[in-house]
């Protein structure tokens, strides 16, 4: 079995522990079947005058204690303490072995996570990653802490007492295994069942913690739009749906253990009724009865529990089926074996096709040449593959035909990471970190000067803003930059991306929530800069294009206009429309006021 395999790989390091583990509860259960053996030697033969069927050794001690019931009394303290300790020692080796593994684990599927490609991150849920990286090994460390250890038990329990039994009577002994057949064929089915009920669950619930987690961190959006009827509405009818997988899992077990309960009471009724019969007729001792109604109870509630343990074991298969998808999921080939020239962003495109899906190209036949330094400005409607295009700079994704060059070297022939670290991004909506600004600003880029920080937020026009905050550079900006404006958020991103000094530089949409005068001072202090670096610039404002050396028009993934604004200006194409429209709408507006 596949998920049995995976648990099993978990374990690696961590099985000696396991062992130790199993091996006290073996002694463990050694001591506690010792115990009713204690009791019935002291009725039958210490008491009463039975003979006694044991080594010469326990005849002689047996024979030699006479009635001093002290000496039992004794006994049986040292085989409680001794089963106390050994339980001690069980609880914390399967528990220092569980947590290791939940930490091992944790620390695996993170470092898995941050290692698979943009494009799985684009398509996945956030929320039901959540619950595979939290619930699920959560799940295996309890499965792992508890149940399997309780196998072990279960195992050794039935074994030994069974053994016993029928040295004693095998008669008693027949009676006393009527049911464990049909709790065990019961539990069985039930295993099966609620593992599929345990899989649904956990899935409806991972549906929940997305709903959660997208109303949470898009809370803005819900109170700008009144929506939150709709947000509850729809949360509530996630919330039932989970409820409802819950409520068949929980009803799954309420039947099981309530007729599991009712199976080993009618068990241990049978075994008590039928051991004062046997005893009332003298066909057994005092001390066989009293024998056969402790083990009873030790033989019964473990097979009982195997519902238990077998319930948790599914729930631990099926966390260990979900964690293992993620698993499965190849890592993105970073190449890290391959070039790291040094960059100057020369770029040169030759007839590059990309698509996201199998014959649906977003971009078409794509040739254009950038030189180090200069600006290039990207134009087009939503979905003509702006963003595609910067995309593949970053190597976010790959190009299927056609060539790029990055200072005469194919692109694909250089290391990702090495790309990306010459190559840094700022959105449309950048994320910020719960940190302060400071942390943010530097983020990628380690321990900088105050100086060299101060004049990169001036050129990114934050500098002022940031002194006006109570604690300055050192304000927190909240989770994903809540306590900031998106201006701001925006501005303070640049600054994180200019402070990396990556000869390539991209503003996709990123001053679109800046004002047009903040926009023309951080377009000048970037031409003013000295090591300028190979900038590309896209936006739906064509004045903050308009400065560009390069300006490339595209339309549903190819270049339908190419060159300055002067050359676009001269010409009636779709540039020439969009700045006269704009310019029209801005008169207007400004006419209005």
């Amino acid at each position: 079995m596949k998920s049995v395999r995976i648990l099993w790989k978990y374990m690696a390091n961590n099985r000696l522990l396991y062992l130790g583990a199993i091996l006290s509860v073996g002694l463990a259960s050694l001591a506690a079947i010792s115990a009713p053996l204690v009791i019935r030697i002291t009725i039958d033969n210490v008491i009463g005058d039975e003979p006694l069927v044991a080594p010469l050794l326990v005849r002689s001690f047996v024979e030699n204690i006479g009635q001093a019931l002290w000496v039992p009394g004794i006994v049986l303290i040292v085989i409680t303490t001794f089963r106390g300790l050994f339980l001690f020692l069980r609880g914390r080796l399967s528990a220092q072995a569980s947590e290791n593994i939940a930490k091992n684990i944790r620390d695996r599927i993170y470092n898995h996570i941050q290692n698979l490609p943009y494009k799985y991150h684009k398509e996945v849920d956030s929320g039901d990653i959540m619950q595979r990286c939290t619930s699920d090994v959560d799940t295996i460390r309890r499965f792992l802490g508890v149940q399997l250890v309780e196998m072990g038990n279960a195992l050794f329990m039935v074994f030994l007492i069974i053994s016993i039994m029928l040295s004693a009577d095998l008669r008693m002994t027949l009676l006393s295994m009527i049911a464990i057949p049909i709790i065990f064929t019961f539990a069985i089915v039930f295993f099966i069942k609620v593992k599929r009920a345990f899989r649904e669950a956990d899935e409806a619930e991972a549906e929940l913690t997305t709903v959660l987690q997208e109303n949470l961190t898009g809370i803005r959006v819900v109170r700008a739009f009144a929506n939150q009827e709709y947000e509850i509405t729809r949360f509530d009818a996630k919330n039932q749906v989970n409820r409802d997988k819950l409520y068949r899992l929980i009803w799954l077990l309420a039947c099981y253990w309530s007729a599991s309960d009712f199976l080993a009471f009618l068990q241990i009724g049978l075994v008590l009724v039928s051991g004062a019969y046997f005893a009332a007729r003298g066909e057994i001792t005092m001390g066989t009865m009293a024998l056969f109604s402790t083990y009873i109870g030790m033989l019964v509630w473990p097979v009982r529990q195997l519902g238990r343990v077998l319930t948790d074991m599914g729930k631990a298969l099926v966390a260990a089926e979900r964690l293992q998808e993620v698993f499965d999921e190849p890592k993105e080939n970073l190449l890290e074996n391959f070039q790291q020239p040094p960059i100057t962003g020369e770029i040169v495109f030759d007839n590059v096709s990309f698509g996201y899906e199998p014959n649906q190209p977003v971009l078409k036949n794509l040739s254009f040449t950038v030189k180090s330094g200069q600006t290039v400005a990207l134009l087009g409607h939503t979905g003509s593959g702006k963003s595609s295009l910067v995309h593949l700079l970053a190597r976010l994704y790959d190009y299927e035909e056609g060539s790029i060059t990055m200072d005469g070297i194919e692109l694909k022939t250089i290391d990702k990471k090495w790309m990306r670290k010459n190559v840094a991004v700022v959105s449309q909506e950048p994320f910020l970190f719960a940190k302060t600004i400071r942390e943010n600003i530097t983020l990628a880029s380690g321990d900088v000067s105050d100086e060299e920080l101060y004049g990169i937020c001036q050129e990114a026009a934050i500098h002022d803003v940031i002194l006006s905050f109570d604690q300055g550079y050192e304000t927190l900006v909240g989770e994903r930059g809540v306590s900031v404006s998106g201006g701001q958020r925006q501005r303070i991103a640049i600054a994180r991306a200019l402070i990396t000094h990556s000869p390539i530089v991209i503003f996709d949409d990123s001053l679109s929530a800046v004002d047009t005068e903040t926009d023309v001072a951080i377009r000048n202090a970037l031409g003013r800069r000295s090591n300028r670096a190979t900038t590309f610039l896209i936006s739906h404002r064509v004045t903050s294009l308009s400065g560009a050396d390069l300006i490339l028009v595209l339309d549903h993934g190819t270049i339908v206009q190419r060159g300055t604004h002067e050359e676009l200006m001269a010409n009636d194409g779709p540039y020439a429309r969009i700045w006269e429209i704009q310019n029209t709408l801005e008169a207007e507006i400004t006419k209005a006021r």
